[in-house]
């Protein structure tokens, strides 16, 4: 048994960009004018290991139900009768427009299970558009931009949450009152020893090894459990300097380790002893904290290492020296070989998720605020004051916070990373990507005539 989602929006919101995104080609017709999709298609779609049909539908409009638009919305009001779920599709970019509310209420209406999707959201163009959307009540958005396959991680979390039964179903996952496998993906450069690691860790030969580099081509998944956890763990190509990767397949192997680290929860990158904390090492920890996932730095080969005082403490600084952006980013020593820290590996990865996940209630994170923004307030830029006002959490996964507050593109960069650092010492975030964002409050008199006396 399958299910259905039906993408559903305004005209010209990338409905079809998604759909041709989900079914892995370009099934439906993109185009900038808007109006292009007038019939409702169907395809095969999946998100990392979810399969299900997609329809997509022709853009809401307002109009006579003779019309040509409102034929096409007849179409898409079958195809909502039809889904098992929605995606809801605005424009951050614009925010949410009348238009976006009046088919809100038809899709709730629907009585069908609703993702609200924030499509073109690359950059910072969006936030605000998002933020706005939370007016539709359809919960919280997610970003995404189908062009540019960002943020499609996210919407397969959204999806998991939503039909957790029917996903269960379809992909042979635990019923929904047992905990999900949190899916690793191990990552790192060419013969790290990724794959001795995974072969290590689950007790049998599973994976092809050898002293050849670039041995592994596809991302391979393989079940785990530890101490009562679930864990689906991804071997993965080992990626190289982009000006080294030449040949067809390896580009292929590359995108497949590429996005098993967007569909990952946590990404373990694996070191080699002998050259740690390499320029390599230090991009791909990079593109992790830009894809926002968990992460825990492994260095393999610990037993071709000279047991020395302070070891690890010297790696460690240099994690914290190199890895700026991941500040207290969790740092084991392991060796694939001989199984050494492996145990301390698995509860690294354990940790690492349930911070990515951390919730601050927001009447500790505005006690935080206040008194942090009073301790050190933000500088005076071009003698006029800024003032921040209050903090919160939109999501977690990774932890992310908006801080309302004047003049947002004024507030120094230093006095960001000043109050980043702050959030994770107070609230206990070592290691996680952060996001914070600046909004200016809506003025509500904006736009007023002054009074006449």
């Amino acid at each position: 048994m399958t299910f259905t989602i039906a993408i559903v929006g305004r005209p010209n919101v990338g409905k079809s960009t998604l759909f041709n995104r989900l079914v892995g080609r370009r099934l439906a017709l993109v185009d900038d004018r808007p109006g292009v999709t007038r019939d409702r298609r169907e395809g095969q779609g999946r998100l990392g290991d979810i399969e299900f049909t997609v329809i997509d539908t022709a853009g809401l409009e307002q109009s006579t139900p003779e019309s040509l638009s409102g034929r096409m919305r007849a179409q898409t009001e079958t195809a909502i009768d039809q889904a098992d779920a929605i995606f809801f599709m605005i424009d951050a970019r614009v925010g949410p427009t009348p238009t976006d509310y009046g088919f809100a209420d038809v899709a709730r209406k629907s009585g069908k299970p609703i993702v609200l999707v924030a499509n073109k959201s690359e950059g910072t163009a969006g936030e605000a558009g998002r933020l706005e959307s939370y007016a539709l009540g359809l919960g919280e958005p997610v970003p995404i931009s189908a062009e540019h396959d960002e943020g499609m991680s996210d919407l397969y979390d959204s999806l998991r949450a939503l039909l957790p039964e029917q996903v269960a179903e379809e992909t042979a996952e635990p019923a929904p009152d047992q905990e999900h496998p949190i899916r690793v993906a191990v990552v790192g450069r060419p013969n790290a020893g990724k794959s001795t690691l995974i072969n290590q860790l689950i007790g049998e030969e599973r994976l092809l090894t050898g002293p050849e580099a670039g041995i592994t081509r596809d991302a391979i998944a393989v079940e785990h459990a530890w101490h009562g956890h679930k864990f689906r763990i991804y071997d993965t190509a080992g990626l190289r300097r982009r000006s080294r990767v030449d040949e067809k397949l390896e580009k292929l192997s590359v995108a497949d380790a590429l996005n098993a680290v967007r569909f990952a929860e946590v990404v373990v990158v694996l070191l080699d002893v002998k050259n740690a904390f390499e320029e390599q090492d230090q991009r791909i920890a990079d593109l992790v904290e830009q894809e926002g996932r968990a992460i825990v730095i492994a260095v393999n080969k610990w037993d071709l290492k000279e047991k020395t005082a302070g070891a690890i403490g010297k790696l460690r600084g240099q994690a914290d020296e190199k890895l700026t952006q991941l500040k207290g980013v969790p740092l084991v020593a392991v060796s694939g070989l001989t199984g050494e820290g492996l145990d301390r590996l698995m509860q690294a990865i354990i940790d690492a998720y349930q911070v990515w996940n951390k919730r601050i209630p927001t009447s500790a994170l505005n006690r935080w605020f206040e008194h942090t923004v009073r301790a050190h307030p933000p500088p005076a830029v071009s003698g006029r004051s800024l003032r921040l006002n209050y903090i919160t959490q939109p999501k977690s996964r990774p932890p992310s916070f908006v801080v309302f507050c004047t003049r947002a593109d004024a507030v120094p960069d230093a006095y960001k990373r000043y109050l980043l650092n702050s959030l994770r010492e107070t609230f206990d975030l070592p290691g996680t990507p952060i996001r914070l964002a600046l909004r200016e409050k809506d003025n509500p008199y904006k736009g007023r005539a002054k009074r006449k006396h």
